[in-house]
């Protein structure tokens, strides 16, 4: 098994999108060159939602003209639909994400269509930024649960990795949307995925909701995955949780990889102060434990 796991951060977006208060283009373009200078080689910079739909993320192309798209550091974009990809192509974006529910009842409620139909709508996305050698990665949200319908099949997850895969995403990130899984479930549904998909295809993209997300993220590392999304001091957080404190934080991870010898090329102290810098700028508590900590000493 290698010893290097790639984290992919994952605040600018999923961690920001549900803030209330519009936070200015010149605020998130800082926060990710910050996060990039730390030594993460994947920060998510934003989506091209409808500003109708998500206004945080209205301004997306403002924030991609403010970033080095150049640089080593990748810096993908979540797409919902077609409009969503032909404006990251013109921002300049060179990797997308699309996004599907392995909980029909999710699925319904999060984008008003079934899971079947959700696919039907993302292979034109994905072959249309294929065509212009665009990478898309595949994200599948409630794979250890559901808000509606609680537990959730893995041979749906399967399933739908599986099709995302054959539609042309090189990565499937495996979401635990609620925060509800445990170690031992999420250790069942890597074994059971990877008897058809290579483990080097598949990430995992905890919400610590429970507590549960770093014992959660090592009991699939045991299973050979090494990428793993995070989100610095905890932003974020699923609006359906009941009690969601957010994803993981990209701190806390980055020291129990540090504690176990694995290498990320992540500067921590350096992770520590952006985690404290933008938590104050949003005038909130930070989430993250080991930042909380660090940042004291």
């Amino acid at each position: 098994m290698s010893d290097r796991v790639t984290l992919v951060e994952v605040g600018p977006r999923d961690g920001l999108q549900n803030e209330k208060t519009i936070i200015p283009a010149g605020i998130k373009i800082e926060l990710i060159k910050r996060l990039a200078n730390c030594g993460l080689p994947v920060v998510e910079a934003s989506s091209f939602v409808s500003p109708k739909w998500i206004p945080q993320l209205a301004d997306a192309a403002e924030v991609m003209a403010g970033l080095d798209l150049n640089s080593s550091t990748r810096y993908p974009v979540l797409v919902p639909n077609l409009q969503g990809l032909e404006r990251a192509i013109l921002s300049g974006a060179r990797e997308v994400a699309v996004f599907a529910a392995a909980s029909e009842s999710f699925s319904q409620k999060n984008i008003n269509c079934s899971i079947a139909e959700s696919l039907q709508r993302l292979r034109p996305i994905i072959a249309q930024a294929r065509s212009q050698d665009i990478t898309v990665r595949g994200y599948i949200s409630c794979v250890l649960g559901c808000p509606y319908e609680g537990a959730v099949a893995i041979k749906a997850v399967q399933q739908l990795a599986e099709d995302l895969l054959a539609a042309g995403c090189f990565e499937i990130s495996l979401g635990d949307t609620i925060g509800v899984g445990t170690a031992n479930q999420a250790r069942a549904m890597i074994r059971d995925l990877t008897t058809t998909i290579p483990v080097e295809k598949l990430a995992v993209h905890f919400h610590d909701t429970y507590g549960q997300a770093l014992a959660n993220i090592l009991a699939c590392m045991d299973l050979g995955i090494r990428i793993v999304d995070a989100s610095v001091a905890g932003l974020g957080g699923c609006p359906y949780a009941r009690g969601a404190t957010g994803n993981v934080a990209t701190e806390d991870v980055t020291y129990m990889l540090a504690g176990m010898g694995m290498e990320t090329g992540v500067d921590l102290a350096a992770l520590v102060a952006t985690g404290q810098w933008i938590s104050n700028t949003l005038g909130r508590g930070n989430s993250s434990r080991a930042g909380r900590t660090l940042a004291k000493h």
